[in-house]
């Protein structure tokens, strides 16, 4: 009778088949090897066992039937959850699809009815030449029949009826243009309106201050005289501000927002104006634009109207400050705002001379340039962390420690609330600190030879800057070069007597 061999001895019979030297070599010094070392020497010289070796019944009926359902079931759970996220996202991205899709008709109808209330407006000075024409007509017959007393009661009815028919006509057809004309303001519906901002202060300047330097400075002296219009007052009681609060706005949201508002930088550089919409932040994904060029114009949309805002609010300042030096009696008002000032400006002694030296604006294409350099065009960390545009160091407030900082410096980027408090900052550092004195210098000068301040001609009193000295001054220049920053130097805010803010 056959003897059943176990599934070792099954495996040493296939060694010796195949000729496994190892084990033979084993089975000859007589060392038991185990059932997983000799299937582990097999597999090793490439010999497949057969499945019928394994007589292993518990494994074959119960643990791997278990465990193959287990891993089904895994499978089947995995697909399910896959399944269900694909069936949100479709729900979501179905959402807003029919959203922007809703949206869009809406437009589309609203600008279908703005076309046809023009026609309908077209058609009212040929209406109103066909009404001329019958009451000429009208009125010339009845003064022929009151001249020949040929009146009769049929016509005079007739006459009556009509005069209050083309009452009527003319009523409905005022009410369509107030109707149509109160409808273009209210085309944008994410812009909602407020009445004047109480809080704003007069500026206390009176008629008899003079234009700002920043306008052509090769002025006749009888121009001088005849100028009596506060233009400076005007500018700063009537600006239209668009204010954008913290809403993590995403660079798609913003740059539909410019094309809304048509704020466009070929306009900006031609007609030396831009309007005042001011962001309290930069839109996170901005880093994410393809197009350089694109993502280079939304940052200077974004910062140049908070840069031109400052240099505005210091001229207005610098203005006040020229007409209270020259006056001999002042009031508690006039001194409390000179001695703010004062320290604003951190001048000692009531020095008013040295007030208006430092009083005075940072040129915009520098503004614009060290913006751009130290912020990485707005996508920096500290920019997107902290509204810091312009790298500003503190050792004592709050601020981002740099990543790359050494082990013995203990400096921060000082961080702000919004991004204008980053601007104003900015400024008063080069208006105020030691290390740009020849900056103010050289500025001053300008300013005694009735010259245009230009950033180009003071990039470089500002190697204290950046530790790279020249080599920063240098890469300034080419900032504004490149990008023709130079062609914001004059940019003014746009005028309105309307003050609104941009809501979510």
């Amino acid at each position: 009778m056959k003897r059943k061999l176990s599934y070792r001895d099954k495996l040493v019979e296939l060694a010796y088949i195949y000729d496994v030297k190892e084990i033979k070599d084993y089975e000859k010094s007589r060392k038991n090897l185990t059932s997983g070392q000799l299937e582990l020497i097999l597999k090793k010289n490439k010999i497949t066992i057969p499945k019928d070796f394994k007589s292993n019944f518990l494994r074959d009926n119960f643990i791997k039937p278990v465990g193959k359902l287990k891993s089904n079931l895994i499978e089947y759970k995995e697909n399910k959850i896959k399944d269900k996220n694909r069936a949100i996202r479709k729900l979501e991205n179905f959402k807003l699809d029919s959203s922007r899709k809703v949206g869009r008709a809406f437009k589309d109808i609203w600008k279908q009815l703005g076309h046809i209330g023009l026609n309908f407006l077209n058609i009212i000075p040929k209406l109103g030449k066909v009404v001329y024409e019958f009451f000429g007509d009208l009125f010339t017959d009845l003064f022929h029949g009151i001249y020949k007393q040929q009146i009769e009661p049929q016509k005079a009815k007739k006459v009556i009826i009509a005069i209050a028919s083309i009452a009527v006509v003319a009523t409905i057809a005022f009410s369509g243009i107030n109707y149509f004309s109160y409808s273009d303001l209210a085309k944008k519906p994410e812009i909602k309106k407020e009445t004047i901002n109480k809080d704003i202060k007069k500026p206390e300047i009176k008629k008899e201050v003079k234009k700002p330097d920043i306008k052509k400075p090769q002025v006749k002296k009888e121009e001088k005289k005849n100028e009596q219009k506060p233009k400076l007052e005007v500018k700063r009681k009537n600006v239209d501000e668009v204010i954008l609060p913290n809403l993590n706005l995403k660079t798609e949201t913003v740059l539909n927002l410019f094309k809304d508002v048509e704020y466009d930088l070929g306009k900006v550089r031609s007609q030396k104006l831009v309007k005042p919409i001011y962001f309290t932040q930069f839109p996170r994904d901005l880093d994410a634009l393809q197009s350089t060029k694109l993502k280079k114009e939304t940052f200077i949309k974004i910062v140049l109207p908070l840069i031109v805002a400052e240099n505005e609010r210091i001229i207005a300042d610098r203005e006040k400050l020229i007409v209270l030096k020259d006056k001999k009696f002042t009031t508690d008002l006039e001194k409390q705002w000179i001695r703010q000032k004062l320290l604003e400006y951190k001048v000692k002694k009531g020095d008013l001379k040295k007030l208006l030296v430092r009083m005075d604006i940072i040129p915009t294409s520098i503004a614009l340039a060290q913006a751009a350099k130290e912020s990485g065009w707005g996508t920096s960390r500290f920019a997107l962390e902290g509204n810091a545009i312009f790298g500003q160091w503190t050792w004592s407030g709050q601020g981002i420690a740099p990543l790359d900082r050494e082990s013995n410096k203990n400096h921060k980027i000082l961080k702000f609330p919004i991004l204008r408090a980053s601007v104003k900052a900015y400024q008063n550092n080069l208006n105020t600190h030691k290390s740009y004195t020849k900056f103010r210098q050289k500025r001053l000068a300008l300013r005694d030879k009735n010259k245009k301040i230009k950033g180009l001609e003071l990039t470089d009193t500002l190697n204290n800057y950046a530790q790279t000295g020249s080599e920063y001054t240098k890469i300034l220049n080419q900032i504004i070069k490149q990008n023709r920053l130079m062609d914001f130097e004059p940019v003014r805010l746009v005028n309105s007597v309307k003050k609104i803010e941009l809501t979510s």
